[in-house]
């Protein structure tokens, strides 16, 4: 017996076969297929502390981050990663490496 939950357009369980077999899903993702397309847009930041220490480190770190550039709630990830994107002129891969890497004190600065 199979279980398959709705999820949009698609069932878990093509969406389980898509990635499996990385299926390219055409124009409604352009050239992506299916796995890339949600891994670029799920992010989960691995962090090694919690987020008001994270918070204070990277203020230490760039004195031009505030309280407001840094705000962030759970499950709203892709907002701060965008935000910080445009005030520190990094992509999207440099932020989240360098929140991660504050993160585990490894101070990735720069």
């Amino acid at each position: 017996m199979t279980c398959s939950i709705s999820f949009g357009w698609f069932q878990v369980t093509e969406i389980a076969w898509i990635f499996s077999h990385k299926v390219n899903v055409g124009t409604r993702f352009g050239s992506e297929t299916i796995q890339d397309f949600f891994m670029k847009n799920t992010t989960v930041l691995r962090l090694q502390a919690p987020w008001p220490t994270v918070k204070e480190r990277m203020k230490e770190n760039d004195s031009s981050l505030t309280d407001e550039d840094l705000e962030y709630t759970t499950g709203k990830e892709e907002e701060l990663i965008q935000r910080l994107q445009k005030i520190m002129h990094r992509s999207r891969e440099q932020v989240i490496a360098y929140i991660e890497s504050i993160s585990s004190n490894e101070h990735l600065a720069g």
